[in-house]
């Protein structure tokens, strides 16, 4: 308790930006979708908040060099405030892109200033404590603002993106008035794609089939379930059962990624995904609950990729690689979620909504042909890393997580 109340600004400003990011994208989805927009533009807004993102990991920790963490988190949470309010301003969708890239700036930029601020407070003896607490934030934010949006589609759209924008710059309060020191601006990390690749090639093709999954889904998911006549309402819940799902499957994935070869893990990951992908299709036409059931299994099979990728990865790095691997499976994870929302919504636009997931189904079944085409290259190694759930925040995020896996 004692650690969590240490850190409370810190875990309060990330619980509000989850909020506030977490339910940009499906409003806009909605939004977007009432106005007019058809689903390839609806997929461009989320295409856009990725790109925003990739941007805000890079740029972010040169940002809090040249005016430390305070003035960096709060020119960061101006940009998501102007990112979400200018909506109320056009409909254009292109101008909603720009703004999806301002407020994805923002996301990834201030969750790099607050890990980076966590991994300057916390000691070998809290670590654990205060990266559980901050991983409950990460899955709780994300849960309630899927939940809201059934709230939220009812009011009018101003309203609606000024409770967002409220939000986000709420998230300023707890930084700004906290009356711990700034610590020491890390150095930020090179990124080096080449390094995950060396490293692990089939942690890479884990890491880009994730994104492909997730992105598609958080970011096209409203499209979909649209199409498969959920209510606005519904829509939220939709979202919130992939996240629980997810949720729920991290302690039992962990454990079978440290007992086996995670190689293996990983394949059958997959195969469950193709069956959670089939499920899906199978089950749109059978009412709300069935549609609600298959994003549970979805989310089950899917969201615990990214850490089995990155636990598998940072099994053949040494600690003095581990933050720079860190940022390079990010590099891969933004690339690939960048592609994927705009992919997908065309897809839906020309072949229906069993497109989204017959897309994802033909991801997972690459990664299964590469992990088993890669287990007859090398063994796996004797010495492993522990399994830790990696939340997928920003290239810093290596420097919190980096002696939990050596512990």
């Amino acid at each position: 308790m004692r650690v969590i109340i240490s850190f409370a600004a810190l875990i309060l400003s990330a619980l509000l930006l989850q909020f506030s990011s977490g339910g940009i994208g499906p409003l806009d989805a909605l939004t977007g979708l009432n106005s007019g927009f058809s689903s390839g533009q609806v997929g461009l807004l989320g295409s856009a908040h990725f790109v925003g993102f990739f941007i805000g990991c890079w740029w972010s920790p040169r940002l809090m060099g040249d005016v430390g963490h305070s003035r960096a988190f709060a020119v960061l949470t101006a940009l998501g405030a102007i990112g979400i309010s200018g909506h109320i301003l056009t409909n254009d969708h292109y101008v909603w892109a720009l703004l999806r890239v301002a407020s994805g700036i923002c996301i990834a930029g201030c969750y790099t200033v607050i890990e980076s601020w966590l991994q300057a407070k916390v000691t070998n003896d809290n670590r654990g404590r205060a990266m559980g607490a901050y991983r409950l934030v990460d899955m709780t934010g994300s849960l309630v603002a899927q939940l809201a949006i059934g709230v939220l589609a009812t009011l009018e759209t101003a309203i609606a993106y000024n409770v967002l924008t409220l939000v986000c710059i709420a998230s300023l309060l707890p930084l700004a008035l906290t009356r711990l020191p700034q610590p020491d601006t890390p150095r930020a990390p090179r990124l080096r794609p080449e390094l995950a690749w060396n490293m692990s090639p089939l942690a890479v093709a884990g890491v880009l089939v994730a994104a492909l999954s997730s992105a598609s889904f958080r970011m096209v998911g409203p499209i979909y379930g649209q199409e498969v006549g959920l209510a606005p309402s519904q829509i939220g819940v939709f979202l919130a059962a992939f996240v629980a799902g997810g949720a729920v499957a991290q302690y039992p994935i962990g454990w079978l990624a440290d007992k086996y070869d995670r190689r293996w893990v990983l394949i059958w990951l997959s195969v469950f995904a193709l069956v959670s992908c089939g499920a899906t299709i199978l089950l749109s036409g059978s009412g709300t609950t069935g549609v609600l059931v298959s994003a549970v299994l979805f989310g089950l099979a899917t969201f615990p990729v990214y850490s089995v990728a990155v636990a598998h990865a940072h099994d053949f790095a040494s600690m003095q690689e581990r933050i720079e691997l860190s940022a390079s499976l990010m590099f891969y994870y933004s690339l690939g979620a960048i592609a994927a929302p705009w992919t997908t919504s065309k897809l839906i636009e020309g072949f229906g909504p069993s497109a989204l997931f017959a897309f994802i189904s033909a991801a997972h079944l690459g990664l299964i042909a590469f992990g088993l085409n890669r287990m007859r290259v090398r063994e796996t190694p004797e010495d492993r890393t522990r399994y830790i759930y990696a939340p997928r925040t920003s290239f810093t995020i290596g420097r919190l997580l980096g002696r939990e896996r050596d512990r």
